[in-house]
């Protein structure tokens, strides 16, 4: 009877790990069986986990709910006006959100927020129709606070019919495909579009999970639920056991611009494989013309002396891929300095601010921000042109605001 205290806990502990594996095993991936979810990560790796649950990565795309949607709804920042007789307004009906279309006081079309992309600058948003996605014609913008017109769309005509190519998901959710998964008690049944480019939603695995950078995990999870005293990570990519380039190329996959000519899809990377056997070309050519700030962060890294002359430096040295980038400019700084000991400012820069002021700021200075020539957008009755402003990542001495 004595025993009785201790057998307790040892079988509550018993029970927790056979639950966890049985809600392992059970779980049903559009990627393979070998996925076990990000969720499963939940169990051992719970500070990184709620860290990256609030990142850009994980947000890279999200459904459509209220709580995910930027805009506003409400008088005054819901109309966008095209012309005299034509506007956009974003309506909600039956708890779903809506760009609907009105000429002359008469709606013409209406389509749902369904899938969005983006949260931390902006946001740009999609509705599904005959197995593909169409991006809608206004975006919600922080810089303005309000809607503008969505990259490249026009703001005198609206327009439902651009599609978004499959290649978009690849760099903004963890999975989309033609293949789907459907279950029942004995059997997993896969089922492929006769149409290639066809998107079945129900394959659609929202932002950058935890599997998209470390690889499938099933095996992963299963091993440490069972072997729960193993230190040392086992049937996972661990970015410590990769060398610089293949940590590299993880991140280039998707910051690296996509104007090189594609040789497979981006979905069937795995961490540690060579990026040249999915794309052409080397990155970090030294033409920085076509570089824009806005998606090729790797190909401006590329170009910058520290990048050139360090033999360890990667996107890891400044960024913690589980985070958003931090807003510290000091934190950064002090990253500088441990390479920068004992540089001086000439006398033309200290003019401009303290000597302490600028050894808290080296990336206001050394990677300034940049305005985008990929995104442009209009505000409603506004002419003017905007740009989406990014900083740059080619570090270097910039003598104006010019690239």
């Amino acid at each position: 009877m004595k025993k009785a205290p201790i057998l307790f806990p040892l079988l509550a502990l018993l029970i927790f790990f056979a639950s966890c594996k049985n809600e392992s095993d059970n779980y049903i991936d559009p990627r393979g069986t070998n996925y076990a979810g990000s969720e499963s990560c939940i169990q051992c790796h719970q500070a990184q986990y709620e860290t990256a649950f609030h990142s850009s990565h994980f947000k890279a795309s999200a459904p459509a709910t209220k709580e995910n949607i930027l805009g506003q709804f409400t008088n005054g920042q819901k109309t966008f006006v095209y012309d005299a007789a034509t506007k956009l307004v974003m309506e909600e009906r039956n708890d779903s959100l809506y760009q609907v279309l009105y000429k002359n006081g008469k709606e013409v079309e209406a389509h749902p927020f369904e899938v969005l992309f983006g949260t931390k600058h902006a946001q740009t948003s999609a509705f599904w129709k005959s197995h593909y996605t169409y991006e809608l014609p206004l975006s919600y913008y922080k810089s303005l606070n309000n809607w503008a017109t969505s990259p490249g769309y026009s703001a005198t005509v609206p327009n439902f019919e651009r599609k978004i190519d499959k290649e978009c998901y690849g760099c903004h959710s963890s999975n989309i495909a033609s293949r789907y998964v459907t279950t029942s008690s004995d059997s997993i049944n896969f089922m492929t579009q006769d149409v290639e480019d066809f998107m079945n939603p129900k394959t659609l695995i929202y932002g950058i999970d935890c599997e998209r950078c470390h690889g499938p995990a099933k095996q992963h999870v299963q091993k440490h639920l069972k072997f729960p005293d193993l230190k040392i990570a086992q049937n996972i990519t661990s970015f410590k056991n990769l060398n610089r380039q293949q940590k590299l190329d993880a991140c280039a996959l998707c910051h690296s611009g996509n104007d090189k000519q594609k040789l497979k899809s981006r979905f069937e990377y795995r961490p540690g494989d060579n990026l040249l056997n999915y794309f052409r070309g080397v990155p970090g050519s030294n033409d920085s013309i076509h570089y824009d700030v806005h998606g090729n962060q790797f190909g401006l890294l590329a170009q910058s002396k520290c990048f050139k002359k360090s033999e360890t430096m990667d996107c890891m040295t400044c960024h913690n891929p589980h985070a958003n980038a931090s807003q510290n400019l000091a934190g950064y700084s002090k990253i500088c300095m441990s390479c920068h000991q004992g540089i001086q400012h000439n006398a033309t820069t200290l003019k401009t601010m303290s000597g302490s002021l600028l050894a808290n700021n080296c990336v206001g200075c050394h990677m300034p921000k940049k305005m985008s020539d990929a995104i442009k957008f209009q505000a409603s009755n506004n002419k003017k042109m905007s740009n989406y402003i990014l900083r740059t990542h080619k570090i270097g001495i910039y003598t104006d605001n010019k690239k």
